[in-house]
């Protein structure tokens, strides 16, 4: 009996799917996600994360949202195709990833849409910007009045990694809730491209000290639909509004499984 209960105690409350990189070079092509993002729906959010293939553009996304209970969005070594948001030619090729943005920016819609959790952290929150209308900074550090936000690689990893920017959040804001009322909060910041031009259905929970936009929210959205610029994966056991926001999110997750749930018992019966 006793073991019983302990597994139905470890049982996961929720499928969380994680959008995967994909990466090729003469020798091997690979579906990457950080480690992180797997320990973190698992052991914070409560969820089983599963892996999403960097699918490229239509993909059966209707399937895959009947059957799962969030979606995390990861960030990434590439950059959105600037041509989403007619920003004109990348500079560098190199750093794109077409078969990324094809699935993200589709998934973004429909769980907009169908009001599935959503979780963007990094390059996730730009691809939830310009999947619903917006614009980024190509190069953002070279803007005016901007400074630079990209990652200090010659620095120890610990600075690299660090909570050394400050974010001011949005009164009454959902993140300003998550933060205990907080209006300031240290976090990573290690991003070369971000917001320019906001998506009409946004709105903006947290900014930098130079304006640049860091965390937003899908205005009327009825659950957990989020993007934040800063790596909120990174040591959350040390970083108490980190694991606050992976909470926040599991907690939607439970939500929306217990939801899809009552709906598939509702559907044998009919």
């Amino acid at each position: 009996m006793q073991s019983t209960i302990q597994n139905n105690e470890k049982r996961a409350t929720g499928l969380v799917v994680i959008v995967s990189n994909f990466n090729e070079d003469e020798h091997h092509a690979n579906h990457r996600i950080g480690d992180r993002f797997v320990t973190a729906v698992r052991d914070i959010c409560g969820a089983l994360p599963l892996a999403l293939p960097a699918l490229g553009s239509g993909a059966d996304l209707d399937t895959l949202l009947d059957n799962i209970d969030g979606v995390i969005l990861t960030g990434g070594a590439s950059n959105v195709d600037p041509h989403h948001y007619g920003g004109g030619e990348a500079r560098d090729q190199n750093l794109l990833d077409a078969r990324r943005d094809g699935v993200a920016l589709e998934i973004v819609r429909a769980c907009v849409a169908r009001e599935v959790p959503l979780f963007g952290i990094c390059r996730g929150i730009q691809e939830i910007n310009v999947a619903l209308g917006g614009s980024l900074h190509q190069y953002m550090h070279e803007q005016p009045n901007h400074f630079d936000h990209r990652r200090p690689r010659q620095m120890p990893i610990a600075v690299q990694m660090g909570a050394r920017q400050r974010i001011t959040l949005s009164p009454g804001g959902t993140l300003q809730s998550l933060a205990n009322g907080a209006g300031q909060v240290m976090v990573n910041t290690l991003h070369a491209q971000g917001i320019d031009r906001l998506a009409d259905s946004l709105v903006v929970e947290a900014v930098a000290d130079d304006g640049m936009v860091e965390a937003v929210r899908v205005a009327a959205s009825s659950t957990f639909s989020i993007g934040v610029q800063w790596h909120a994966e990174f040591r959350t056991e040390d970083h108490p509004f980190y694991r606050a926001l992976f909470q926040a999110f599991g907690r939607a997750v439970a939500e929306h499984a217990i939801k899809r749930g009552k709906a598939a018992r509702i559907g044998q019966v009919a």
